[in-house]
C-alpha cells in the first residue's frame, strides 16, 4: 500500500521589527487555511517565523533581545496556531526563537517544531549549525550574529514517527552540511523539513553573492537525493529591514528533482503530493548503505589526518 502525503510550504515574505505576534500569526492562519484548502496535510513554516530575523542587527539591551523570544510553546499568542491545526485536522512545522531556563540559566536557542493533526507537539529541533559571527562589525552592511544570540542546539538530530512516514528537521545553514542529512538518512528518515532566512548579500565574500540561489537548491536536492529522502525547504524572503533575503521556497524528491517552487519573494503557499515510496527504491539500490556503505575507511582516513570523523 503506497504511502502519500501531501507537503506544503508557507513561504513568508518580509515581516518588519514593528510588526506584531498577532499580526504574524494572522499571515500564517491565512497560509494554513489556504494550504488546507489546496489538500495540504501538512504545513511547514520557516525559521524564526514569528519576528524579523533580528540576529541582522546589533544590540547589547538583553531585555530587546528576550522580546523576540518565545518563552513557551504554545503561549498565549501562538496557541490559535494549534487550535486551528486541530479544527482543521492539519499538521505543521514551525521555527522559532526558544527562550529555555530548563537548565537552571537561560539559554536562547533557534528551534523547529513539529506539530500533529490534534494540535500536539511532536518533536523538537535546535539548531546545531550556527553561522556569522559573535563580535559586532560595524562596518558591515548588516550583522550575522547567530553566534551571539543562540546556543549551539543540544538535541541532535532526532527524527519522528509522523504524517505517514519518519520526519526529520533541519535549520537553515545545517542544509549546508551533509552530515545533517546522513544522520537522518540513517535513521530512515522520509521527509526533512527546513526553514531558512538567507541573506542575498554574503558580506564575508561577496563573490558567492551571484550563487545564493543555486547553492540554496543544490545543498538541499543533493541532501534529498543522496539520504533517499524528501526534503521541503521554506523561506522568509524578500527586502526585510534592509536586508534583501532569498526566496526559492521548494520541495524536493528523494530522486533530487525539485516539484514545486514558490514564484515570489512574498507569502505564498506551494504544495506537492509526494509518495513516501519513493525514497524506497534510491534506498535499496543506488544509496543501499547496508552494502555499499564503507564507514571504517572513513574512521582510517580520520587516524591518518586527525581530522573529524564524518561518518
Amino acid at each position: 500500500m503506497a504511502r502519500t502525503v501531501t507537503l506544503a510550504a508557507a513561504q513568508m515574505g518580509p515581516i518588519s521589527r514593528s510588526e506584531d505576534r498577532a499580526s504574524v500569526v494572522a499571515r500564517l492562519l491565512a497560509m494554513m487555511r489556504q494550504a488546507k484548502a489546496m489538500g495540504a496535510d501538512v504545513v511547514a513554516y520557516p525559521e524564526a517565523t514569528l519576528t524579523a530575523f533580528f540576529p541582522h542587527w546589533f544590540t547589547e539591551d538583553e531585555a530587546e533581545v528576550d522580546a523576540w523570544f518565545e518563552r513557551e510553546m504554545p503561549g498565549p499568542q501562538t496557541q490559535p496556531l494549534f487550535d486551528e491545526a486541530r479544527r482543521l485536522a492539519i499538521g505543521f512545522h514551525l521555527g522559532y526563537c526558544e527562550l529555555d531556563f530548563s537548565a537552571g540559566r537561560k539559554r536562547r536557542f533557534n528551534t523547529s517544531i513539529l506539530v500533529d493533526s490534534s494540535g500536539t507537539i511532536i518533536g523538537k529541533y535546535r539548531k546545531i549549525h550556527l553561522p556569522g559571527h559573535s563580535d559586532h562589525r560595524p562596518g558591515t552592511p548588516f550583522q550575522n550574529l547567530e553566534k551571539r544570540y543562540f546556543e549551539v542546539g543540544d538535541l541532535g538530530f532526532g527524527v519522528w514517527r509522523a504524517y505517514g512516514g519518519v520526519a526529520g528537521m533541519i535549520i537553515c545553514n545545517d542544509r549546508r552540511w551533509p552530515e545533517s542529512y546522513r544522520v537522518l538518512g540513517l535513521q530512515g528518515v522520509d521527509m526533512v523539513f527546513c526553514g531558512y532566512n538567507t541573506p542575498v548579500h554574503h558580506p564575508a565574500a561577496p563573490d558567492h553573492d551571484r550563487l545564493g540561489q543555486f547553492h540554496n537548491e543544490l545543498s538541499m536536492q543533493s541532501g534529498a537525493y543522496q539520504n533517499s529522502c524528501w526534503v521541503v525547504g521554506i523561506a522568509k524572503a524578500g527586502m526585510e529591514e534592509g536586508v534583501d533575503m532569498i526566496a526559492g521556497s521548494c520541495i524536493i524528491a528523494p530522486n533530487g528533482e525539485i516539484v514545486a517552487r514558490a514564484t515570489s519573494a512574498d507569502d505564498e503557499v506551494i504544495v506537492a503530493r509526494c509518495d513516501l515510496d519513493l525514497g524506497r527504491s534510491y534506498r535499496e539500490t543506488t544509496f543501499n548503505m547496508a552494502i555499499h556503505r564503507r564507514p571504517e575507511h572513513y574512521r582510517m582516513i580520520v587516524e591518518r589526518t586527525g581530522r573529524p570523523d564524518p561518518g
